[in-house]
């Protein structure tokens, strides 16, 4: 994960990113690994690969601070999108994969599609790549302030 920008957080998803990380850190320090049991190394490695990711979020993290509401696609908001192909709908959270947010779908500002949808206005049409090669065209339908989204029931 590339952390140069600000990474938008909800408070909720902040709070639990801060527990995993003291949850894990416990575990560092309480589970020591035998070095002859490649299963506990591997497992403290990846302990350790997660601490370092959740610590560069929480680093990085602008926190409960909820975007401007101007429509414009960006980390922070619900977008409602459009594929164009199918007409199939989908309402997802433009912010960081795992601190999750309930039931709302998270896409990476670092994803094909949130790499494409950034800065996009509704009505604006947009394209991004599948392992296909193919573009798949998307229309940005609404973006609000994820403080100020109401889910739909279903």
């Amino acid at each position: 994960m590339t952390v140069s920008q600000r990474i938008w957080l909800s408070p909720q998803a902040y709070e639990r990113l801060q527990v995993e990380l003291s949850t894990l850190r416990d575990l560092i320090a309480t589970e020591a690994a035998s070095d002859s049991d490649e299963n506990e190394v591997a497992v403290q490695r990846a302990r350790q690969a997660r601490i370092q990711h959740i610590h560069d979020i929480l680093l990085y993290a602008v926190v409960g601070e909820n975007p401007a509401d101007d429509g414009v696609a960006e980390p922070g908001m619900v977008l409602t999108v459009r594929y164009d192909q199918s007409g199939e709908i989908e309402t997802f959270l433009l912010g960081v994969r795992g601190a999750e947010y309930g039931d709302l779908e998270v896409y990476s500002v670092n994803s094909p599609l949130g790499e494409a949808i950034v800065g996009a206005r509704p009505g604006e049409h947009r394209s991004y790549p599948v392992p296909s090669g193919e573009a798949v065209p998307v229309t940005l339908i609404s973006a609000v302030p994820f403080g100020m989204h109401v889910p739909t029931a279903g």
